[in-house]
């Protein structure tokens, strides 16, 4: 079997391989991604409960949120959850499903200020998504706004080796020509 034989790219998915997503990918990602904040929040929720069951198990009530204090939860738990997943892997849950990468330019992974504003602004105006829709890039306000693209992107996040990590690498070892003769 030679290297190009082995791909972490599905043979189906290869002609999309680098090509903007479409709404109905970063729907479903965006989907799974909620999902995701919604169980986070449960258990943070029932945590809390047990918490204060643990405290007084004989007077103990569930206890009751506010929609506004829910809604301000969601909303950190969803910017947190982002901004850490485009920074730190460059996909979130959702994305890395649906085989979705976020970019900034260049196509290199956004770093922290930048995965933070787009985790905000996607958060706070979840209706730019649909932008998408209109503009033959697939871009969404967000992605215009922030310069970010959202594509296809299956093959797995590896990190460019650093120079100093290279250098102390042992090279790789060559077969000598008397080894080769036997």
């Amino acid at each position: 079997m030679s290297e190009h034989d082995i791909s972490p790219v599905p043979k189906e998915a290869r002609p999309f391989q680098g090509s903007p997503a479409g709404i109905v990918t970063r729907l479903i990602a965006n989907t799974v991604d909620a999902i995701v904040v919604g169980v986070i929040l449960g258990a943070g929720y029932l945590g809390w409960a047990s918490f204060l069951f643990l405290l007084d198990p004989r007077g103990f009530e569930v206890p009751s949120v506010s929609f506004l204090f829910s809604l301000t939860a969601g909303m950190t738990v969803s910017i947190v959850y982002l901004w850490l997943a485009w920074w730190l892997a460059g996909t979130s849950y959702g994305g890395h499903v649906m085989g979705l990468r976020v970019r900034g330019r260049r196509g290199r992974r956004l770093g922290p200020l930048r995965a933070l504003a787009r985790a905000a602004f996607c958060a706070f105006f979840p209706i730019g998504l649909f932008w998408c829709v209109i503009t033959p890039e697939r871009r969404s306000v967000q992605d215009l706004v922030l310069w970010t693209a959202v594509v296809y992107d299956w093959r797995p996040n590896v990190r460019p080796r650093s120079r100093l990590a290279a250098a102390e690498a042992p090279e790789p070892s060559t077969p000598s020509t008397t080894e080769e003769s036997r």
